[in-house]
């Protein structure tokens, strides 16, 4: 009997392991990006508008919501072995509670970091290599945290290696009110932007947070996964998910600020600006007999213009008018003249 009361919970709390570290598919949610993974608290709400990351009645609690398709920061193609720099643009609506807790992150890691989910740390305690865009609401001195409403970059460490105070743009992450985030990754500038707004509200031009990295130079060709991280503690803290968009993209190769070869890349550079040049020459050339032509003709027709006017002035044009008057509107006169002799008076 002892020994069915020891197997029966061993197999109990394997169950309840496997239940907290296995994921679940995401069912179809036309806000979320699709083939989405629940792992952890995760679930879906009962009016299936949000991802409830964190349980409040569990007494530590923490959940993620992953994309189950991988990607790389470097894509290369089979026909060109060229490698292309990978950027990517995501963003997603939140809130988190009003109580102290770990907030909520934006975490890339290695394809096998299902199996390493932890229970505190964004999940993260357990893992070497990650990266992180954490919105934190607590003050953690062991990491280095200045307050509990802040935007840090993290590094393959929860020591955040740059920190923007969230109360400089008026907000406060664990209001309890929906929140706005856009974060963009630029491979060919190597520049990672984080911008947040109240829900509603237009996409800020200018980041809240702004940190250079290389994030090819960081995974290089391993296969990364993307997902939204959250965890509370001791605390009572609720994190929900209402929207998220996630989509990569591939810098041209123009565009890499460090191409493979940058000697070919120079001479092709030349190359080009040297056709453009001879195009450029063929177009003027062209230009130019286009206008001479036209110049010419203009002055031929001057010339012919000046002949006809001075060469016939010594001619005069008769023209013939016809008269409209009938014949028998004209009436003849009878004038009878007188002339006078006047030949005595001039001999006199």
């Amino acid at each position: 009997m002892a020994a069915f009361s020891i197997l029966n919970f061993t197999i109990t709390v394997l169950l309840v392991f496997l239940s907290r570290t296995s994921s679940t598919p995401l069912p179809y949610a036309p806000k979320f990006d699709p083939n989405l993974l629940l792992i952890g608290d995760a679930r879906l709400t009962n009016s299936a508008s949000s991802v409830q990351l964190t349980d409040p009645t569990s007494s530590s609690s923490s959940g993620l919501l992953i994309r189950s398709k991988t990607f790389k920061f470097r894509s290369s193609n089979s026909k060109k072995p060229a490698i292309k720099p990978v950027s990517f643009s995501t963003d997603f609506i939140f809130s988190i509670s009003p109580h102290d807790g770990d907030g909520l992150a934006l975490i890339i890691v290695p394809a096998d970091f299902s199996s390493n989910f932890s229970r505190d740390g964004f999940g993260l305690s357990r893992q070497s290599r990650f990266f992180a865009v954490e919105f934190d609401t607590s003050r953690n001195e062991n990491v280095g945290d200045e307050n509990a409403n802040h935007v840090g970059i993290d590094v393959a460490s929860l020591h955040s290696v740059q920190v923007s105070n969230v109360s400089s743009i008026g907000l406060v992450l664990n209001s309890g009110i929906k929140l706005h985030s856009w974060v963009d990754y630029d491979s060919s500038s190597k520049r990672l932007e984080v911008r947040l707004s109240g829900f509603g509200s237009p996409r800020p031009y200018a980041p809240l947070l702004a940190y250079q990295i290389d994030l090819g130079e960081m995974w290089k060709g391993e296969e990364v996964l993307v997902g939204l991280s959250s965890s509370r503690g001791n605390s009572v803290q609720k994190t929900c998910i209402y929207s998220w968009k996630f989509a990569v993209r591939i810098a041209p190769k123009w565009l890499h600020s460090q191409p493979v070869n940058p000697q070919a890349f120079s001479s092709k550079r030349s190359e080009d600006k040297v056709a453009d040049k001879k195009s450029l020459c063929a177009l003027r050339l062209l230009s130019g007999l286009i206008f001479a032509t036209g110049c010419g003709l203009l002055a031929a027709f001057v010339v012919l213009f000046l002949w006809a006017v001075f060469a016939n002035n010594d001619q005069v044009a008769v023209i013939p008018v016809k008269c409209s008057a009938n014949a028998g509107d004209f009436r003849y006169e009878k004038i009878q003249v007188v002339l006078e002799d006047s030949s005595d008076a001039v001999k006199n």
